[in-house]
């Protein structure tokens, strides 16, 4: 089983993790997502975000951008980190991820 963290803001992917407004958890088990929540994320600060979603439990984040900083906590925490995905909805990143069809770009984020 994964579970999945998609950062969002206005119903689709944000282009900058630690500018939403929410993240949506998917657990899933193979190609099926199981469960979904939603879950308002502390306010942003350095280094504050990454260990929060590993708290909740997150296995992966699909991300448009993030820095440095924010991928080496990730790491640290067990959690892997897909970033450069496309704006999207989250059950659509989801979906095309656990079919390994998600196609990723550069990193949106330049810091």
């Amino acid at each position: 089983m994964k579970k999945i963290a998609v950062p969002v803001l206005d119903g689709k992917l944000g282009a900058h993790f630690g500018h939403v407004t929410e993240f949506h958890f998917f657990e899933t088990e193979g190609k099926e997502i199981k469960n979904k929540t939603i879950v308002v994320p502390p306010t942003h600060s350095p280094g504050i975000i990454p260990k929060w979603v590993s708290e909740q439990g997150a296995t992966e984040i699909i991300a448009g951008g993030m820095g440095q900083m924010a991928i080496d906590i990730f790491n640290k925490n067990g959690v892997n980190v897909f970033i450069g995905a496309p704006i999207d909805t989250p059950e659509n990143l989801v979906k095309e991820f656990v079919n390994g069809t998600l196609i990723t770009n550069e990193n949106l984020c330049d810091h």
